[in-house]
């Protein structure tokens, strides 16, 4: 009973995605020309999502990492009277690094 239910469900998904698959055909057998014109359409997508998806996620955990790490900083120097600044100064790089990237990122990648 538990294989007939597997193999229901492995054919329903294999039918789900023959359903929304979406085929490139090339007018004239020119393949390159149509893998190039669904890149074009397919690259704008990915450089919205990542504009405003991925990148202010990064952001948001860098930033949270270091007023983490930054308070943590403080609260060895209360006890041992040393700053240590590596750590705090890593992630902060790292944060104006990904704050800036969408200015220049699509450039290097020729997108």
């Amino acid at each position: 009973m538990k294989m007939k239910k597997m193999a229901l469900l492995l054919c329903a998904a294999l039918l789900a995605a023959s359903m929304f698959c979406v085929p490139a055909y090339a007018a004239s057998g020119d393949v390159a020309g149509a893998i190039e014109g669904t890149w074009i359409t397919a690259s704008a997508q990915i450089k919205t999502v990542v504009n405003k998806v991925v990148f202010p996620a990064i952001d948001l955990i860098l930033a949270v990492f270091f007023f983490a790490k930054l308070g943590t900083a403080y609260f060895d120097y209360r006890k041992h009277g040393q700053f240590e600044w590596a750590a705090p100064a890593i992630l902060f790089a790292c944060l104006v690094f990904t704050l800036t990237a969408p200015l220049y990122i699509w450039q290097i990648l020729g997108i």
